[in-house]
């Protein structure tokens, strides 16, 4: 019988109430951990809850919105006041653009990606590296295969997940004496609300997805994987053969990964 690696810890997951974060928590919640489930969308959060429930974990709805430092001190706070402590924390939040840079109207979207993909990363990990440490914890980045290269159309968000892949690249190095481990993720193209959500030129959500879903890596496939880098603390996981290829090619013909990329999504796919 396979081991059930997060018994009995407590895990926090941002991003909970939808897609990705909703089906990792979904699929760990089995194993009967401690769930700490964080979204702005309170009354989805209460849905993934009772479901995680019904499968054997136990769960705290924390109701945030990530990009505000303030709710990140909260976060760990309530965590921490109502489970004592915290093992596992998974940066899974976030936003994306669909747009060209020379068709932007609203330059405040870089600052909004900025802070919800990234930033909200610096806040939340700030504030919960003494508990960490102290557990000899373990901290989950999801990123995005646009983290190692870039992507037209998706200029501000592909910045705010190489900063991302920066950021926990060097954190990774100053807490291996600490005993806690870093896991960056890069997911390919995957069914998510997130595609819907996308800001387009003008700042607002496009409230359709433009990608051809049917042939997109499901939620729930990318939670299994997920997983099984968590479980073997994996310092990386690309979680497609195009993402693993590209990755070798690009340095060697740098030119042919950008036109594989201007075509995945032309193609929407």
């Amino acid at each position: 019988m396979k081991e059930a690696r997060y018994s009995g810890r407590t895990v926090v997951v941002t991003g909970a109430s939808q897609g990705i974060g909703k089906a990792l928590s979904v699929a760990l919640a089995p194993q009967r951990p401690r769930l700490v489930l964080v979204a702005r969308d309170e009354e989805r959060l209460h849905e993934v809850a009772r479901e995680c429930r019904s499968a054997g974990a136990l769960t705290l709805v924390v109701p945030a919105d990530v990009g505000k430092p303030a709710d990140c001190e909260r976060i760990v706070a309530e965590c921490v006041h109502h489970f004592g402590g915290l093992d596992v924390l998974v940066h899974n939040a976030g936003i994306s653009m669909w747009s060209r840079f020379d068709e932007v109207l609203d330059l405040s979207i870089y600052e909004t990606l900025m802070r919800v993909n990234y930033l909200s990363c610096v806040y939340l990990t700030h504030h919960a590296l003494p508990h960490l440490k102290s557990a000899r914890g373990q901290i989950v980045a999801v990123a995005s295969l646009a983290g190692l290269t870039g992507v037209p159309t998706r200029s501000g968000y592909a910045a705010s997940k190489h900063a991302v892949f920066g950021f926990f690249d060097s954190l990774r190095i100053e807490l291996r004496e600490a005993g806690v481990s870093v896991t960056v993720v890069a997911p390919d193209f995957v069914v998510s609300e997130i595609h819907r959500r996308s800001v387009g030129p003008d700042g607002k959500a496009l409230g359709q997805s433009p990608m051809q879903e049917k042939h997109l890596m499901t939620a729930e496939e990318c939670a299994a994987r997920i997983i099984a880098a968590m479980e073997s603390r994996r310092r990386l996981a690309v979680l497609s053969l195009r993402g693993v290829v590209g990755r070798y090619v690009r340095l060697v013909a740098p030119g042919l990964i950008d036109r594989i990329a201007l075509r995945a999504v032309r193609r929407g796919r």
